[in-house]
């Protein structure tokens, strides 16, 4: 699919060869995210009068639910002199936010989130089953099929665990998937 681009030159003539790097980049925004609904540039050449023309090249991508803008303008290091390399800036900042938001809306799980702790707080082995305080204060049921390496018997009230909490397929709320022992050295009583 070709994403609907709106080119627009301020302060320049138009130019094919800009045009089509331009389309080159878009090519892979699409290929990269197809969220994308529609894209928007501007070129412009704000100040010819100076020597070196420091070149602006603005940006915004429609995706589901937000627009992401780009308002790339030049530094003092006179980088933007050369159209192309404003071109790429632009481009690359437009890619780190479209991962950022592509990262954000489809549901990438963080890499640095801590498992949830808790403590057992009761069993009822009649049922096969018990609940687990955890540090956020609240009270999760569990399962003994959630506990890791089938260790359900040899659980007492008072343990420490890290859990997985699922909030998905229970009529009763959230419940533990996953269960595992941990020794009271690593365990955490206050949430990060």
């Amino acid at each position: 699919m070709t994403v609907p681009t709106d080119i627009t030159f301020q302060g320049l003539a138009q130019s094919d060869d800009i045009e089509a790097r331009i389309h080159e980049r878009i090519a892979r925004l699409d290929a990269m995210s197809p969220d994308i609904h529609k894209c928007h540039v501007w070129v412009r050449a704000p100040h010819q009068k100076h020597k070196a023309t420091q070149y602006i090249v603005d940006l915004s991508a429609e995706m589901p639910g937000q627009t992401l803008a780009i308002t790339h303008h030049p530094g003092d290091d006179q980088a933007h002199t050369d159209l192309r390399v404003a071109i790429r800036d632009s481009f690359n900042a437009l890619e780190r936010k479209i991962r950022k938001w592509s990262d954000t809306h489809k549901g990438r799980p963080d890499v640095h989130v801590q498992p949830l702790q808790g403590r057992i707080a009761s069993l009822d082995p009649a049922r096969d089953c018990g609940q687990i305080e955890t540090t956020d204060g609240r009270l999760i049921y569990f399962h003994r099929n959630a506990v890791e390496d089938d260790r359900y018997d040899t659980l007492e009230k008072g343990d420490t665990v890290e859990l997985g909490v699922d909030h998905k397929d229970a009529d009763e709320g959230p419940h533990a998937s996953i269960v595992r022992l941990i020794g009271s050295l690593r365990f955490t009583d206050t949430p990060r």
